[in-house]
């Protein structure tokens, strides 16, 4: 690796690390706590201000679950396999299928069965980014803004992740699903019609454009 890689490396492990911390839906405060770095520090080493140390990023690659070089995105060695760490997040299963977190982030999420009770949403969140899922089993629940939907095997759906939005499982069976995650503007153009229902109703199937 030449200076100038070795820089490049460096400079990618801020993004690298915000990214992967929104993915999880963590805060720097939360992370302080995990890992014992402190805020201030975790701040200035995703804003690229602080150089990454193996002190630092050891400490992190455990919080997050990942192995050390998908934190600093060391290059290539010819192995096309990926190595994924499943990890779950509010009783949801997360099995990573891209190796490295800048940029687009792909994964397979798996909802255990069980829907919740009737007329009760999930709970709502908001964040930057754009998002795309598709289906690979089971009947899974999108409540988007006001809209609800239901997706089954073979459909998917596209959102920006600045409208409130909650995934559930619809269904007496586990709900499999593909999610591909990226920054504001990365858009892929596959699209969902959503049903709208009154919220006394169940939700009603999604069709596809």
């Amino acid at each position: 690796m030449t200076d100038d890689d070795f820089s490049t490396v460096l400079d990618e492990v801020g993004p690298r690390l915000r990214a992967l911390r929104r993915t999880r839906d963590t805060t720097l405060a939360q992370l302080s706590e995990t890992t014992g770095i402190s805020l201030s520090t975790l701040s200035r080493l995703e804003s690229g201000q602080r150089k990454p140390t193996l002190e630092l990023l050891l400490p992190l690659a455990k919080a997050y679950g990942v192995q050390l070089d998908e934190l600093v995105g060391a290059p290539a060695t010819g192995d096309p396999r990926i190595h994924p760490q499943p990890f779950t997040r509010h009783g949801q299963t997360f099995i990573p299928l891209t190796r490295y977190l800048g940029g687009l982030h792909a994964y397979k999420q798996i909802l255990p069965a069980g829907r919740p009770p009737a007329g009760v949403r999930p709970e709502q969140q908001t964040h930057e980014g754009y998002e795309w899922l598709y289906v690979l089993s089971g009947r899974l629940w999108l409540a988007l803004g006001d809209r609800d939907l239901i997706l089954t095997a073979g459909e998917a759906a596209e959102f920006d992740t600045r409208i409130p939005h909650a995934f559930t499982n619809a269904g007496e069976q586990p709900a499999e699903f593909l999610s591909l995650f990226g920054p504001q503007g990365e858009r892929i153009h596959v699209r969902a019609r959503p049903a709208v229902r009154d919220r006394s109703q169940r939700p009603r199937t999604a069709g596809l454009a």
